[in-house]
Formats: C-alpha cells, structure tokens, sequence
C-alpha cells in the first residue's frame, strides 16, 4: 500500500479524496495546515505527496520549494486554479504536476499512480559506474549543453535556464533534427499526455528563445513546425 500525505485545508475535499484513493490500495494522511505539513511529511516519509495551493500557513508553491530541498520524492499540485502561469510556477518550483481538482478521480488516480511508478523505477536504476558521466556535453556551433554541471554556454557566455527550462532544451537538443510535437515532450518530461489545452511547453519554448538570442518573429534555432510541433535547428548556432 502506498502512503500519500495530502495537504488540504477544506475537510470535504480531503476526505472524499482520501476515501476515494483509500479505495484503491493508498494510505492518505490529511494535513489541514501548510505550515504544519513539512514536519508532517519528514516524519511519515510518504511515497507521493499532494498539494493544494491556497493553504493556511503556508502556500502550496511555497511548501513545493521548500520540501524539493529536503524530499525528492513525487510532489503533485492539486488546485482548483486553471492558470498557465501557476502551472509553469509550479513545475519550476519542483513539483511532479499539476492538476485540476476538475480533473475525473479515475484519471486523478492514474497520474498519481504514474508518478509512484517513476519514481520506484528511478530508484531501482543501477547508479553510473563511478568516473563515468550518463551524458556527454552537446555542442552545436556557439552551443554547448552540459548536462552534468546542468550548464548551458551560447558563445562562451552561461545562460541562465531553470530547472524546468534546461531539461526542456536537453530534450530538444537530443533529439535534434527531429519534430517533437507537445505530447512527446510532456511524456518525456513529465509523464503525462498533452491534453489539447496546456500551454506551458509554448511559453517554455518562447522563454528559451529569448534566453537564446532565437527570433521572436521568425524563430530559426528552436522552430515552429506548424500543426506538428518544435526542431531543434543543429545547424543554426555558428554565430
């Protein structure tokens, strides 16, 4: 059985969702207060933990931040706000990812489900052997990706990319030369599918752009492949 601790100040909602997930093999622990729940969660030590944003205390993108340091387990937003801002907010923050409290309990329950096998799988992986690298740095041109220091150079010069962001460009960058349309992307990065509507793979894409001295207008290093989805150009950072 898995253990989730979920941080929900309404009791309505934190029972039903708790009474429904228990149904299914999970243990759920409610936690009314967000100033309350990093102590609950260090000392329960759950497999998945879930969040709403508006909280007593302390808010939820707060409480994401600050338990990233500390757990590394799955952090899932769970919020009655539809914002594209607060969903990209939340992913930089550390969160797993972010759902409506809309979304249907069976499909909430396969996402969670999702996210426990990830990171199992994570977990049981054999660790590089020691003085070895998983990846070696890309160079394209005036571009080089390190992905061990997580540090991107564009002429020499480091460019400052968040999380999120950086793991969007290595995805791009890898699979240079080839169209990623937004479900592969979002399956890729965050395991779950594009659902016709988030827009947080475009405003991460234009972001990039611009940190990448790419053409607002008429992008030629990360392009827009119409109705199909985005290329990394390997041949567009000579200068």
């Amino acid at each position: 059985m898995n253990k989730i601790v979920f941080v929900e100040d309404e009791p309505e909602v934190g029972s039903l969702i708790a009474a429904y997930l228990g149904r299914h093999d999970m243990d759920v622990i409610v936690e009314p207060r967000g100033d309350r729940a990093e102590e609950v969660v260090m000392r329960e030590n759950p497999d998945l933990v879930l969040l709403d944003i508006m909280l007593p205390g302390k808010d939820g993108m707060t409480l994401c931040r600050d338990l990233r340091s500390q757990w590394q387990g799955p952090i899932v937003l769970l919020t009655s706000l539809d914002s594209d801002m607060n969903h990209i907010l939340a992913l930089e923050m550390g969160a797993s990812d972010y759902i409506l409290k809309t979304t249907p309990p069976a499909v909430l329950l396969a996402r969670l489900r999702l996210h426990l096998r990830q990171h199992v799988a994570r977990a049981d992986a054999p660790a590089p052997a020691a003085g070895l690298t998983p990846h070696k740095a890309l160079r394209f041109g005036t571009l080089t990706i390190d992905p061990a220091n997580r540090q991107v150079l564009l002429s020499g010069d480091p460019v400052a990319l968040s999380t999120a962001d950086f793991d969007l460009l290595w995805e791009l960058a890898t699979h240079a030369g080839q169209i990623m349309d937004r479900d592969a992307l979002l399956k890729n990065l965050r395991g779950v599918s594009y659902d016709g509507m988030d827009r947080s793979v475009d405003v991460a894409v234009s972001r990039l752009r611009k940190k990448l001295l790419d053409s607002a207008t008429e992008p030629y290093r990360i392009k827009t492949v119409r109705n199909k989805g985005y290329l990394f150009a390997p041949h567009a950072w000579e200068s």
